[in-house]
């Protein structure tokens, strides 16, 4: 049975969404951003846009049924965030800057160390996009 998100030791992300759908595998909730979103330290980092809504597929508890129009609590722990920020933002980085520097060490032209280092940072995307299934089981929402 998972903790809600005001028992854990840390504090949560969360957000109060709507559900959309439910069955036994999978639930669609409806996340608004929220007036408190402004104050929030992770709202740079946080996969909820502007004022718009958001959609997020969580796995279905089956000891927690919820039907369509409940409101539900969205959580997640904000180490998954920064493993996020990590994958998506810090290694492509390094990648980057990597291959251009090793690359210009070599005395290779400035424009074929820029389009190579692109290149690296495309092949590690495409990389990352075979392990889509085992990231989506790494980064786990909840509802509460």
């Amino acid at each position: 049975m998972r903790n809600s998100c005001n028992d854990m030791k840390h504090k949560e992300i969360s957000h109060i969404g709507k559900v959309l759908s439910s069955d036994a595998d999978f639930t669609q909730v409806q996340i608004m951003r929220s007036d408190a979103c402004s104050e929030c330290r992770a709202k740079e980092l946080c996969g909820v846009p502007g004022k718009e809504s958001s959609v997020v597929t969580v796995r279905t508890d089956p000891f927690n049924i919820h039907d369509a129009g409940d409101e539900v609590r969205v959580c997640m722990k904000p180490s998954m965030g920064a493993k996020a920020v990590w994958i998506s933002y810090v290694i492509p980085l390094f990648v980057l800057l990597a291959v251009m520097l090793v690359l210009s060490m070599c005395h290779v032209a400035e424009l074929w160390c820029g389009l190579s280092g692109i290149g690296g940072v495309a092949l590690y995307y495409t990389v990352l996009s075979f392990f889509r299934d085992r990231l989506e089981d790494e980064f786990e929402f909840y509802l509460e």
